[in-house]
């Protein structure tokens, strides 16, 4: 009587479990993976956001969406890379509501206060300025940055608004923002100046509507 040799035809039954089980914590693996990933880039690197409302016509219009570039800001904030000035002048930027925690602004950018230590510190005095504070003020629609008018060419001549405000004086690591739309934007004019702490990060790109897709300046 002879014993038949085992063939691999015949282990492969016993194997096919095994195998079934390693695939699927292969796959759960690639998810978690997939999954951290997309965490980290959404809340360190880069975000997108629906733009709400007409104040910053024409340049972004309502129901325009965007990404946010968040990682040159949060690094700086961090003292990672403290040299860095991921914004500026100009630039349109993504900020916490200062009076509503579930809210988001998007506002461009007018005047920058001094760099400064970004460590939390006390609030300033009401009164107190400091000499190196940067004086914002508006005048029958034109903004004047330490007493010099500036050139905002992405203000269209019947968006400009007519009204004045009050001279602000920017402390250190502080923003005015405006909308590009003066007459219906809720800015700086209303709530003050933003901190470096409230900025999310500098809106970059339009990727919809696809009609639309452009950098954004």
């Amino acid at each position: 009587m002879t014993i038949p040799e085992s063939t691999p035809e015949a282990a492969q039954p016993a194997t096919q479990p095994h195998e079934i089980k390693r695939e699927i914590f292969d796959f759960l693996k690639m998810v978690v993976y997939f999954l951290l990933l997309f965490v980290c880039l959404r809340f360190f690197v880069v975000e997108g956001y629906e733009v709400q409302g007409p104040s910053m016509e024409p340049t972004l219009q309502n129901g325009d969406r965007i990404l946010v570039f968040k990682l040159p800001h949060k690094l700086a904030q961090a003292g990672v890379f403290d040299f860095l000035t991921p914004i500026h002048e100009n630039d349109i930027v993504v900020f916490e509501s200062l009076e509503d925690a579930s809210k988001r602004y998007v506002k461009r950018v007018i005047a920058m206060g001094p760099r400064g230590s970004r460590a939390v510190r006390a609030a300033p005095e009401e009164d107190a300025i400091s000499e190196n504070a940067v004086s914002v003020r508006i005048e029958r629609g034109v903004v004047y940055v330490n007493n010099q008018r500036i050139d905002e060419v992405y203000l269209p001549a019947d968006l400009r608004f007519r009204s004045s405000a009050r001279t602000t004086y920017l402390q250190d690591n502080e923003y005015y923002v405006m909308g590009d739309n003066r007459d219906v934007s809720k800015d700086s004019r209303s709530f003050g100046p933003i901190g470096d702490h409230d900025i999310i990060g500098k809106a970059v790109l339009r990727f919809w509507p696809l009609g639309r897709l452009s950098w954004i300046e």
